[in-house]
C-alpha cells in the first residue's frame, strides 16, 4: 500500500472560537492519498488536540496502521465482500494501536473512497445508506454579539444555525441572532457551562426558539448532563461525551441525543455503526464535523441519511480549499458524489 500525507493549513473565512479555545483564524488538517492494488482514494485526518492528536501524531500513527492494512488480501469487487474487507481493515488498525481515531479516520475514509471508486459506485451505495439526506446547518463561533448577528444574517439561507456559546454574553448573543434570523437555533457550549447558570438560562433558550443544547458540561460529567436534561424540555445532545460507540450505553437516560463525528470515532465504518447503535438505544442523532475540507465532509455526508440533525459545514467555514466536487443544493443538502466521495483536487489529481 502506497500512502502519502500532506499537512494543509487553510485560512478560515471568519475567526472561529469555541468555549474552551482561543479564536482560530486557520485550520490544520492532514490529507491522505493512497494507492492499493490499483485502487486510488482520498482521505482526511483532522487532528483534535482535545483528544490528544496533532499533525505529528497523525504522521506517526497513520503509516503504522496503513502497513497493517496493506497485509490484507485485495478487497473483493462485490458489495458484501467489500464491506467485510473494510471491517477487517478497521480491525487491523485497532490491533496496531488504540484510540488515535482521527489518524484511523484518514485511512478509513481513503479506503472507502478507493473501494467505492474501484467498483464505480457512490459511497452511499457501497454502504447501503440513503441518498435522501437532511440539510446541513451552519455554525458561528463565539464573538461579540453584534458580529455573531452579522454572520447569522449572512447565513440566512441555511434552515438552521448552530451558535457557539460559553462566553460572557450568551443570552445577548442569542437575542441579537433572533432579531435577524427566524429559523431554528442550535446552541453548543462545548463543555463551557456550569449547572446552575445553565438551568437558569434554559427557559430563555426555549423562549428564543432554541432547538437543542449541545454538550453544556465537561466530557465525564454525565451526572450533570442528566441533571440538566431532567430540568428542561430541550434535548441535551452529547458531543465530547460521545466519542465512540462504546460511550453510548452510559448516556442512556442522561441525554436525548448524541453527535457522531468521523474524526472522533475513527472513520466511516465506526460512524455508521455508532449511528445505528444510537438509534437502537433511542437517541436522536446528529452527524457533525470539525473544520474539515470537502474530503471529510463528503465522507460524512454519505451517512447523513441516518441522522436527525446534520451539522456538516466545516468546509463552508474555509476561505478557500483545494478540492472540488462537493456542492450544496438549493435546500442546503449536500449532493452526494459519484464515484466514491466524488471529490477531486482542484488540479485534477485524485
Amino acid at each position: 500500500m502506497n500512502v502519502s500525507l500532506e499537512v494543509l493549513r487553510l485560512a478560515l473565512r471568519d475567526p472561529f472560537r469555541i468555549a474552551r479555545d482561543e479564536p482560530d483564524r486557520q485550520m490544520t488538517t492532514v490529507i491522505v492519498e493512497l494507492e492499493h492494488h490499483g485502487l486510488r482514494g482520498l482521505g482526511e485526518a483532522y487532528p483534535v488536540s482535545y483528544y490528544g492528536e496533532t499533525p505529528g501524531t497523525v504522521g506517526v500513527v497513520l503509516p503504522l496502521v496503513a502497513e497493517a492494512v496493506g497485509r490484507l488480501d485485495p478487497p473483493p469487487a462485490e458489495i458484501p465482500g467489500a464491506r467485510a474487507w473494510l471491517r477487517d481493515a478497521e480491525c487491523a488498525m485497532d490491533a496496531v494501536i488504540g484510540r488515535h481515531h482521527a489518524a484511523k479516520a484518514g485511512l478509513d475514509i481513503a479506503l472507502h473512497d478507493a473501494v467505492a471508486r474501484g467498483m464505480g459506485l457512490p459511497l452511499h451505495e457501497l454502504l447501503g445508506t440513503s441518498p435522501d439526506i437532511p440539510p446541513t446547518d451552519f455554525s458561528i463561533g463565539i464573538d461579540e454579539p453584534a458580529l455573531v448577528a452579522q454572520r447569522a444574517a449572512r447565513a440566512g439561507r441555511f434552515p438552521a444555525l448552530k451558535i457557539k456559546l460559553g462566553g460572557p454574553a450568551d443570552l445577548e448573543t442569542l437575542e441579537r441572532v433572533r432579531e435577524v434570523y427566524q429559523g431554528p437555533i442550535r446552541v453548543d457550549a462545548n463543555t463551557g457551562w456550569q449547572p446552575e447558570p445553565a438551568a437558569a438560562l434554559a427557559p430563555e433558550l426555549e423562549r428564543l426558539g432554541v432547538e437543542l443544547i449541545e454538550q453544556p458540561f465537561p466530557q465525564h460529567r454525565i451526572d450533570q448532563l442528566r441533571w440538566l436534561q431532567e430540568r428542561t424540555a430541550l434535548p441535551i445532545v452529547a458531543d465530547e461525551s460521545a466519542e465512540t460507540e462504546e460511550d453510548l450505553d452510559a448516556l442512556v437516560g442522561a441525554v436525548r441525543g448524541v453527535n457522531v463525528k468521523l474524526m472522533k470515532c475513527g472513520g466511516v465504518g465506526p460512524a455508521l455503526r455508532m449511528l445505528t447503535r444510537a438509534r437502537e438505544l433511542g437517541f436522536a442523532t446528529m452527524l457533525g464535523c470539525m473544520e474539515e475540507t470537502s474530503v471529510g465532509i463528503a465522507a460524512a455526508a454519505a451517512l447523513a441519511g441516518l441522522a436527525d440533525w446534520v451539522d456538516l459545514d466545516g468546509n463552508l467555514l474555509l476561505a478557500t480549499e483545494p478540492f472540488t466536487g462537493l456542492e450544496l443544493d438549493e435546500s442546503c443538502r449536500w449532493r452526494l458524489g459519484d464515484p466514491g466521495l466524488g471529490v477531486e483536487r482542484t488540479n485534477g489529481g485524485a
